[in-house]
């Protein structure tokens, strides 16, 4: 388990994103599967985001990634959505037409919190003796 730091927070989080284009088209066709990979590492990389494994298949995404805390999985996923958007839509004017009412991404998306070592028993199971032991600190990590 490696610890994240942000100025204000040690984090570990960990999260699996899933998303379709609109319609669920497949329009993620090589160049723009390619292009929107590069896309999604860069908005990674300017945010301050790992992404640790991703997949674009022909008609939806799925990321792995972790991310500071100061973000919420909703602004995220609309960061990696709007940008590689407007982007694709730019670099590729005919993908437009696919895509009738001029959205690339579907509105919604599942996402999953990600566990490397404290599962949610082990959660649990602090919780529930943490209200037993008032002064002391235990220790989860």
């Amino acid at each position: 388990m490696v610890l994240q730091r942000a100025s204000h927070a040690v984090y570990d989080t960990k999260y699996h994103l899933v998303w379709a284009p609109k319609y669920r088209k497949w329009v993620l066709r090589d160049p723009i599967r390619q292009r929107v990979g590069e896309l999604f590492k860069e908005i990674a990389e300017h945010h301050g985001f790992e992404i640790e494994e991703m997949e674009i298949a022909i008609d939806h995404v799925h990321i792995f990634l972790s991310f500071p805390p100061r973000y919420s999985i909703a602004k995220v996923v609309g960061m990696l959505k709007s940008i590689s958007a407007s982007e694709i839509f730019e670099e590729f004017p005919k993908v437009k037409k696919e895509l009738w009412e001029g959205e690339f991404w579907e509105d919604g998306y599942f996402a999953r919190t990600v566990g490397d070592r404290v599962t949610s028993e082990e959660i649990k199971r602090y919780i529930r003796h943490h209200k037993d032991k008032k002064a002391k600190q235990l220790e989860l990590f």
